[in-house]
């Protein structure tokens, strides 16, 4: 069977509901929202005293949620101060309500 090579072009909300699935493919990821959804913003070492994970595997979860923009952080000299992304947080939770409805 040939396959194809071209590169195919996906709608845009496509995309980024890809892009917020991937972040959220990890249950640490999601745990990490759930946790500063009921907080205003946290540090980076309150994370580590609620999740059971070295300090360096939280930030990397941290590292991922950022990249994608469902978390923004604000350094605050030696540690970072995170919180959701409330626009993006609202665009990621639209888009997937529309991808189940």
């Amino acid at each position: 069977m040939k396959r194809n090579l071209e590169h195919i072009e996906y709608k845009k909300d496509t995309e980024a509901l890809a892009k917020f699935a991937k972040a959220l493919g990890h249950p640490t990821r999601i745990a990490i929202l759930k946790h500063l959804e009921k907080q205003s913003c946290c540090f980076t070492g309150d994370l580590v005293e609620v999740f059971p994970l070295a300090q360096s595997t939280v930030s990397q979860h941290l590292k991922e949620l950022k990249n994608v923009g469902l978390i923004q952080g604000e350094l605050k000299p030696p540690k970072i101060k995170y919180c959701i992304n409330q626009e993006n947080w609202t665009i990621a939770k639209s888009l997937f309500q529309d991808f189940f409805s």
